[in-house]
């Protein structure tokens, strides 16, 4: 993937340093598993780092975009490529496609959907359309799950946007209005039709996005491989030894895979439908 020299997105929030602190306490795995089961059962398990919950970081905000660093221009390329892709589409179908913002933060920073926490892992918030993204997250997936290359980090941040295209669709709130008056079982049966469609929504992206990126076969491979690393059934069996199929809310690893790839190799949105319009 090169991502050099291209365009950066300007609908980049920067909160790093904003002071409202850093996460503390277990390391290594424990840290890892309780990130893990945060991203995927959508938990706040902030409480498990450690006595204190968090340490203080800078006293000061620091203001939007005003670390200017090569993480950040990665993200801000990537999220620059969304908005080239994801744009003349919807004018394509004859809407209007909605730029979202994209929120860099470190510890935890408050979003129109709560608190954004660390532990929770990369999210999209509808109430104020960003993605938040704590970047360590990215380190956690090379030394931790490893998942690595910088295809991986775009596929998770295409993921999100795609969550992003949902809600543009008016397909988030007719999911969470189902959601809201439907058991548990099939509440979770809904959230992995969910996020099936951001995976294959983030397969559509990359599809359009191989001439920019001069994409190989080893990209698309990394994103594959951390489409399966990050399936709810290799999750569970990493942090709890066996799976609740039950309790699934994003996907199996097979399941994720087959609808990046599905999304990539058509580079069709409509062939997205996993039930969710």
């Amino acid at each position: 993937m090169r991502w050099q020299g291209r365009r950066e997105s300007s609908n980049i929030e920067d909160r790093r340093g904003r002071g409202m602190g850093r996460t503390a306490g277990v390391g290594g795995i424990g840290m890892v598993i309780v990130l893990l089961v945060g991203i995927f059962f959508g938990v706040d398990l902030s409480p498990l780092l450690g006595p204190g919950g968090v340490v203080p970081t800078d006293s000061a905000p620091s203001g939007p975009n005003v670390v200017d660093d090569e993480q950040e221009r990665f993200v801000a390329v990537v999220l620059g490529q969304t908005e080239d892709v994801w744009k003349p589409r919807f004018q394509a179908a004859g809407m209007q496609y909605s730029e979202p913002k994209l929120v860099l933060f470190n510890g935890q920073v408050p979003s129109a959907c709560g608190l954004a926490q660390s532990a929770m892992g990369p999210f999209y918030c509808p109430n104020d359309q960003a993605v938040y993204l704590d970047m360590d997250f990215f380190r956690v997936m090379e030394e931790q799950l490893g998942s690595r290359g910088d295809f991986a980090k775009a596929y998770v941040i295409a993921h999100e946007v795609g969550h992003h295209v949902q809600d543009e669709q008016g397909i988030l709130e007719r999911m969470n209005a189902m959601r809201a008056r439907s058991s548990e079982r099939q509440s979770n049966e809904y959230s992995v039709r969910v996020e099936l469609q951001a995976d294959c929504y983030a397969g559509v992206w990359a599809h359009d996005s191989q001439e920019a990126f001069q994409l190989t076969d080893a990209d698309i491979r990394s994103a594959l491989d951390t489409a399966a690393r990050i399936g709810d059934d290799a999750l569970q069996r990493a942090s709890q030894g066996y799976v609740v199929p039950d309790s699934f809310t994003h996907g199996t690893s097979q399941q994720r895979q087959e609808w990046f790839y599905r999304g990539f190799s058509s580079g069709d949105d409509a062939q997205c439908e996993t039930g969710v319009r």
